[in-house]
């Protein structure tokens, strides 16, 4: 049987205020609506919880037994509706998105620095991990939406397109390499190089993208990470390939060059959950990112990325 809040609500409040018409006027309700609740209970009871005369209301000894529970039965649901209520408004001023670390660096601290100043109620959780720890993150729920790397593998996610962004050699400015406009990919054979893991995004896209001529390429390091690559490539141990954004997190001694004779890009986008639509705040927040990073990728072609590609002296 299942309880009835609503009936045992009444009967604590009779009981507490000792008249049905004190009691009617706490709950809101009329007289006619708190005595159909309380019969309703005493129904499903099978016995009377009132003594009822014209001076007073007392409780029966069923009513008697059953006031304590019935009080710690709603005190309960009041506490667990009052913690869901607290954690909804906590929710709803948590803002957590994934992103690749590279365009995290590179694009969304101006973006970042806005939204909180435009909205200082919320709380940020900005997620930047690589691509393969992206789409677990938005699938499980702890973020919202992702930045990351279109893939036709995430097929149980919505995915969206929004640019490509080239790779490019990240060498030091030193090097003979760095004056040049940009390099042919057959210069790159015998060249130490420094790459991510193997069974990386970016290891698979180098691959793809070299198709014969990867097994003449000299990997001579494989790292964890780009931030490792570009400190290899800062000490002239190594040169490293790139996407172009991650010359913002790069070290000063590095410059990046174009690579001519390849196609060697990646398509970045918006991953979410099907069917679940975002919060005002992260919809607000993914446009907000969108147009920056569209911006960006034009000025990048209109200026021929010389913003991004030479060092400041």
């Amino acid at each position: 049987m299942r309880v009835d809040y609503l009936g045992l609500e009444a009967f604590v409040g009779i009981a507490d205020y000792g008249s049905f018409h004190r009691a009617a006027e706490a709950l809101h309700l009329s007289q006619a609506a708190l005595s159909h609740r309380v019969r309703k209970i005493e129904e499903d009871l099978g016995a009377p919880l009132f003594t009822r005369s014209s001076r007073e209301v007392s409780l029966t000894p069923t009513g008697q037994d059953l006031l304590p529970e019935a009080r710690r039965l709603l005190k309960a649901l009041q506490d667990t509706y009052e913690s869901a209520r607290v954690g909804a408004q906590r929710q709803a001023r948590r803002l957590a998105f994934a992103c690749l670390p590279s365009i995290a660096n590179s694009m969304l601290v101006k973006v970042l620095m806005a939204m909180a100043e435009d909205h200082p109620e919320i709380a940020f959780e900005l997620l930047d991990i690589p691509v393969i720890r992206i789409a677990e993150a938005v699938r499980s729920g702890a973020a919202e939406f992702g930045l990351t790397i279109v893939s036709a593998e995430l097929s149980d996610l919505r995915l969206r397109p929004l640019v490509d962004e080239d790779y490019r050699l990240f060498v030091h400015c030193d090097h003979a390499f760095a004056k040049r406009e940009s390099i042919n990919v057959h210069e790159l054979e015998g060249v130490r190089l420094a790459r991510i893991r193997t069974h990386s995004k970016n290891s698979e896209l180098l691959d793809l993208a070299f198709a014969k001529m990867r097994d003449r390429m000299r990997w001579q390091f494989e790292v964890q990470n780009a931030t490792m690559a570009m400190r290899l490539a800062a000490q002239g141990a190594a040169m490293t390939i790139q996407p172009e954004s991650a010359i913002a997190m790069a070290p000063a001694a590095l410059v990046s060059v174009p690579i001519a004779g390849i196609r060697l890009q990646r398509t970045l986008g918006v991953v979410s959950r099907r069917g679940v639509p975002l919060t005002r705040n992260a919809a607000e927040l993914l446009a907000r990112i969108e147009a920056d990073i569209l911006e960006n990728f034009r000025a990048n072609v209109a200026s021929g990325f010389d913003r991004v590609s030479r060092p400041k002296h």
